[in-house]
């Protein structure tokens, strides 16, 4: 468990690194919003999960993701025990992630922005775009959420159903989350990542500009991942049942 725990960290803590990592280069270089910011984050995130899947994969899973670790628990892959686990382990790997990218485009940008340009840039990476404004906005974002990360975590609870699909479910894995981030970065920013999501909104805070808007986000990039793993769990289980070994 030891083993895992430690996996799960440094899983979330790369997929953290490089994918976001990826949309503050794009952001410090000015090309925040472009169709090359869109498709290279999406592309940094994807690769990530697929390096990620056939390196710590065989020792934890490679979840990097409590959406997805809730919803292996739901089909009794893992205890709920071990989710909690894997839990903590996601958070304060994305978090640890968000510390080391947090402190080298500090350094970077060190005179230009500054830490409040770092936390602002965190802000614009919670996945609430929709939501800044109204209600209706959360709403949408959440319901964006859940949609993109129901698609995600099918695709996962599918591809590794069955073991001889296990050489390619990695980059089956990878090329999905890649396609949700095309479409979920111009919507929501793309979260499907509570970790990921809670991390941001904590580095964000350093800014001291929005916070009540900013604990808002938790809804669509928090509740709307967990809606939406549960839902792919249903429908999957609704199809096929319990897991194939």
């Amino acid at each position: 468990m030891v083993k895992r725990f430690f996996a799960e960290f440094l899983a979330t803590a790369i997929l953290v690194l490089t994918g976001c990592g990826a949309a503050m280069a794009f952001t410090f270089a000015g090309q925040a919003g472009s169709a090359a910011a869109t498709v290279g984050i999406a592309a940094a995130f994807g690769v990530s999960i697929i390096i990620l899947a056939y390196t710590v994969g065989p020792i934890s899973g490679g979840h990097a993701n409590p959406a997805v670790s809730f919803a292996k628990a739901l089909n009794k892959e893992l205890s709920w025990k071990e989710f909690g686990i894997y839990c903590c382990a996601q958070v304060c790997g994305a978090l640890f992630g968000s510390l080391l990218l947090a402190m080298v485009m500090w350094a970077w940008k060190t005179g230009v922005s500054g830490a409040n340009g770092v936390a602002s840039f965190f802000f614009t990476n919670t996945g609430a775009e929709l939501g800044k404004t109204n209600f209706m906005g959360y709403m949408l974002a959440t319901m964006a959420e859940m949609g993109l990360t129901f698609l995600f975590v099918f695709a996962v609870l599918g591809l590794t159903s069955k073991k001889e699909w296990s050489a390619l479910a990695g980059i089956g894995i990878g090329l999905v989350l890649f396609g949700v981030h095309l479409v979920g970065i111009p919507l929501t920013g793309t979260s499907v990542n509570p970790a990921r999501a809670l991390s941001a909104l904590i580095f964000s805070m350093f800014d001291g500009k929005d916070v009540g808007v900013k604990f808002l986000t938790l809804i669509p990039t928090i509740v709307g991942p967990f809606m939406g793993a549960f839902a792919a769990w249903s429908a999957w289980h609704g199809f096929y049942g319990k897991k194939e070994a």
